[in-house]
């Protein structure tokens, strides 16, 4: 298992090989970022879950990656969410950078204490807690710490030792 610093600083440059490595580092990201988030009281026996909107790529290549692995004893599961899906039992919202509305998805994650997680320019004044960004050819995250305080969400302090930028406040 690779630790979330070596996801952070090591992702080879995305200009180097297909969009797929890019998709492939978000999905990592994903996976890696289940143990770096308390989430509000809840099952421990159910499957920690991640939904996805509007990334079918990534959503796959997250299951490849979780298959047969646990985070805390839990199971990982994986979601492809469409417009109207309920978001009950989601720990994580991944919404893709075609998605319609990504801004309703996110306001919907703080809603249900759900991590929500966008790869769009503004990503964090729409909602999300995290927001991928594409800095000097390697994925990166920046986190909204207020947006992580509206969803009931304590984030650990080696995942923001490895994000790219923080936002502290409104």
């Amino acid at each position: 298992m690779f630790a979330l610093s070596c996801i952070a600083g090591g992702a080879p440059p995305a200009s180097v090989a297909a969009p797929t490595l890019e998709r492939s580092v978000k999905a990592a990201f994903l996976y890696k970022f289940l143990g770096y988030v308390e989430f509000p009281a809840a099952d421990t026996s159910a499957p920690l879950t991640v939904g996805v909107v509007d990334a079918d790529d990534v959503a796959a290549e997250l299951g490849r990656i979780t298959a047969g692995r646990t985070v805390g004893n839990r199971v990982i599961a994986v979601r492809t969410l469409n417009e109207g899906d309920a978001l009950a039992g989601l720990n994580i919202l991944f919404v893709g950078a075609d998605a319609d509305k990504p801004a309703h998805w996110l306001r919907a994650a703080q809603q249900h204490s759900v991590l929500g997680i966008s790869e769009t320019d503004g990503g964090l004044q729409q909602g999300a807690v995290i927001n991928f960004r594409v800095v000097d050819e390697r994925v990166r995250f920046e986190v909204s710490l207020p947006a992580a305080e509206k969803s009931n969400l304590k984030l650990s302090s080696r995942l923001l030792s490895v994000a790219y930028q923080i936002q502290k406040g409104p």
